[in-house]
């Protein structure tokens, strides 16, 4: 972190994030000058209202380059990001293995984000030679420390036995920490387990959160496999995640809905 010079006040870059909740375009205009003076949490922060549009009209282009700024001055999390944008093509072409590059670096530093970003690559063995095992490991210390999506991850592969010897104790409490941690992956997850055990209003509760906070991918996903569930509050339950995907997705998610609707209220009457 650090300060920047402005007339004759000084401005601390943290407080940026404030000022962007309180007055996106005020806030703008203080990082654009404390980027082009070199601060670099300020050039980190401009890629990411670039790429956001907050507060400035959103540039792809504008923002890999900034992060790109950001990265060869060794800041992690633009590391991260500059990644993010040669993976997903987020303003310049798509580039795995150049993606792979900044993670790596990023996740020498410790940054979270990108272990797990970085492991993602190695568990699909895109942008570099597919690795599971190594890809487990960057999970687990992401996981270590705090980072929800990993903990999902790290449930999964001792629920399914990934590279590790099947443990559904360890897969409960990863589950259980994800959720707590707020991942709608973790939650649905940790839903999923509380229903084996009987705990059905639990399950609800949880499943209930991951509605909230899923994104329209997780929710296709999620709808179809609450449908084929054994216990009937949980096919019901079903309906809203097919409501909600309706509300967020396209025309093709609202007919998928009415037909889900004639499917789980007629089976609730018979």
């Amino acid at each position: 972190m650090g300060f920047v010079l402005r007339r004759d006040d000084i401005v601390h870059v943290d407080d940026f994030h404030q000022e962007l909740g309180d007055d996106p375009r005020k806030a703008a205009r203080l990082i654009v000058e404390a980027a082009r003076q070199g601060e670099l949490e300020a050039q980190a922060l401009l890629g990411q209202i670039l790429l956001d549009g907050q507060g400035i009209e959103r540039d792809p282009a504008l923002a890999a380059t900034w992060f790109g700024i950001a990265a060869q001055r060794g800041h992690s999390m633009s590391r991260n990001m500059l990644g993010r944008c040669l993976e997903h093509g987020w303003g310049v072409p798509v580039n795995l293995a150049a993606a792979a590059e900044q993670y790596a670096l990023a996740a020498a530093d410790d940054l979270d984000w990108a272990l797990y970003n970085l492991a993602n690559l190695l568990a699909t063995g895109r942008g570099a030679p597919k690795d599971p095992a190594h890809a487990l490991a960057l999970y687990m210390r992401a996981a270590d420390l705090g980072h929800a999506k990993s903990m999902n991850l790290v449930g999964r592969h001792f629920e399914e036995g990934l590279c590790v010897s099947r443990d559904l104790d360890q897969a409960r409490e990863w589950y259980r920490r994800s959720a707590e941690a707020g991942d709608f992956r973790g939650q649905f997850s940790h839903a999923a387990m509380l229903a084996e055990a009987g705990e059905l209003e639990a399950a609800l509760d949880w499943l209930r959160r991951a509605l909230e906070g899923g994104n329209l991918k997780f929710l296709r996903v999620a709808r179809g496999q609450l449908e084929q569930a054994r216990q009937a509050p949980l096919r019901q339950m079903a309906l809203e995640y097919y409501r909600r995907a309706a509300d967020l997705g396209d025309a093709n998610d609202i007919e998928i809905l009415a037909k889900a609707l004639k499917r789980l209220v007629f089976s609730s009457i018979e």
